[in-house]
Order: C-alpha cells, then sequence, then structure tokens
C-alpha cells in the first residue's frame, strides 16, 4: 500500500484535473484522512493514553524513512513493513473493533524471538516508543520499567505469587507481567480498562508487548510521557475522559514536526549502518605463498 506523505498541500482543484485538460489526474478529489494534518482544527488532548488511535503514519513512515520494506497488497487494506535485516516484521490490519489487534509485531533472529500485539485504539505516540526502540541496537542493560511508571506517579505490588502489577492514578490505565517462574506467558501486557456497568470490564484497548525488557521500558516511557497529543475534537474513544483544548498546534505545525521525525529516523538508520560497518571484524589475509625459484638457464 502506496503510503501518502503525511504534511502535504490539501486538496484542491489543481488535484482533481490538469489544467485546462478534462482529463482526471492521477489522484481523485475524495475526502480522505490521509490528507491530514491539513483539514482539521487540531486540540491537545491529554491524557495521551486516552487518546485514542491517531495516525498510523507516525509509526508506518518513520519506519520506512528508516529503510523498512513495504509488503503490502494495494488491493487489501493493511501495511505489512519489514527491517532491512529481515529481523523485524510489523503488519497493521484493521478490525471492525478497536480492541482487536490491529498491529502485530514479531521477532525472529538467533538472540531474540517474541511476538507483541496492540489494539486498535493503542495512541500511536505511546506505541511509537515501542517500534522506535527497533531501529536502534539492543542494549546491553535496560531502564527498569516499574521505576519508570512509578517515578510518574503509578503504584506498583507485587503479590504473594510473584504476579507484578503497576496503576495509573486514574485506575484505568495498567501494565502488569505474570511472574516468569509460574507462568508461559512472560509478556508484559498494557491495558486502558473500564467498568461495563454489569459488575464486568470493557477495554478501551490492550498491548501484549512481547518478552523484551528494553522494548516494554521504551513503551513504558512513552506512555508515562505527560505531553499532550494532537486530536480532532471528540475523536477519542471516550470523550469524557480526556481533555480537549483548541489551539496550540495546528496543521503546518504537526507537519513540520513529523517531517523532523522522518529525519531523525533517516539519520539514525545511517548512524546504525555506519557504526554496523566500523564494528564489522577486519577478514585476517591469507598467509603469501611461498615464491617457488624457477629452473636457472
Amino acid at each position: 500500500m502506496a503510503l501518502p506523505a503525511l504534511g502535504g498541500p490539501p486538496p484542491g482543484p489543481s488535484h482533481r484535473r490538469r489544467a485546462g485538460s478534462d482529463v482526471l489526474s492521477h489522484r481523485p478529489f475524495i475526502h480522505t484522512r490521509a490528507d491530514e494534518p491539513h483539514n482539521r482544527i487540531w486540540f491537545e488532548t491529554t491524557p495521551r493514553h486516552l487518546a485514542g488511535r491517531g495516525d498510523p503514519r507516525h509509526i508506518t513512515q518513520a519506519l520506512r524513512a528508516a529503510g523498512w520494506s513495504n509488503h503490502s497488497d494495494p488491493d487489501y487494506p493493511h501495511v505489512i513493513l519489514a527491517s532491512p535485516d529481515q529481523r523485524y516484521a510489523l503488519a497493521l490490519e484493521p478490525e471492525n473493533e478497536s480492541y482487536s489487534k490491529w498491529w502485530r509485531i514479531s521477532c525472529t533472529s538467533d538472540t531474540e524471538n517474541w511476538y507483541a500485539e496492540f489494539g486498535g485504539n493503542t495512541p500511536v505516540e505511546i506505541l511509537a516508543g515501542f517500534t522506535d526502540a527497533l531501529l536502534t541496537p539492543v542494549p546491553e542493560t535496560s531502564t527498569d520499567v516499574w521505576s519508570t511508571l512509578t517515578a510518574a506517579g503509578w503504584t506498583y505490588v507485587q503479590d504473594e505469587r510473584g504476579h507484578e502489577l503497576a496503576e495509573h492514578p486514574d485506575g484505568i490505565m495498567q501494565l502488569r507481567r505474570w511472574n516468569r517462574t509460574t507462568s508461559w506467558n512472560t509478556s508484559f501486557i498494557a491495558c486502558a480498562m473500564l467498568p461495563d456497568g454489569l459488575g464486568g470490564q470493557e477495554s478501551v484497548w490492550e498491548a501484549h508487548l512481547g518478552s523484551a525488557p528494553h522494548l516494554a521500558a521504551a513503551f513504558a516511557t512513552a506512555l508515562v510521557d505527560p505531553a499532550p497529543v494532537a486530536r480532532a475534537e471528540f475523536d477519542v474513544p471516550h470523550s469524557g475522559l480526556v481533555t480537549q483544548k483548541p489551539g496550540g498546534r495546528q496543521g503546518n505545525d504537526l507537519a513540520k514536526e513529523h517531517a523532523a521525525r522522518l529525519a531523525q529516523a533517516r539519520a539514525t538508520a545511517a548512524r546504525n549502518r555506519r557504526t554496523a560497518l566500523t564494528t564489522q571484524p577486519v577478514p585476517r589475509s591469507a598467509p603469501a605463498a611461498p615464491s617457488v625459484a624457477g629452473p636457472r638457464r
């Protein structure tokens, strides 16, 4: 699937017909969210974990800028991307229900093997903490997930069975992990849950982060970021749970921010390629073969 550049000019007559001609241009005039961010009024929305999905190109175009290849079927509503070394793969396949797993990311290599899934309402700014971390080498040590959350005011408990749970002060957002010695599922699981009025709970979004601690830490860092995110008015799962303030950043500002994000992704990928080249072991040269003197004449 072709990914339109976020931040392009808003659609106009020149996009519909070529000047002086009745021949339709390569792009028909039709309303599409791919024209964003220019064709909406944006509101600074907090808290970000309840702000809804946002623009998926925040993720997909950043990965493309870092050299990920596109394997999507243009006739099917999905995006399939793979990292240059084929180590990581990402699928974005929207489903009917927003709580379904729209995003799937997997890793298969000699040193890593994990699988992650994210619901449709996972804010892309939070998911980007996870995917951006895929663009850099795996660190030797990673930030502690639970310390990141408690430093932001979350509560943390570990029960008698060793299961761990951190909860946002609003009581809606949680991050948990089962005891790795007693459960087959060692993933970090993030979820935003609301009472359904019937004694149960309704999922706003849920994410299974896989078992890589450095990726969970990157996700947690983005999760607790207090900065607002841009959303259209009421374009959120539950408008009563967020604060939306008009003004602030608008289309041109958001387009510039996105362009800077793509430039950063390209620079990160280029820097990693240079590092990989300079750290490759130098192959030993084969010893020179002894010279054999020919017969004297």
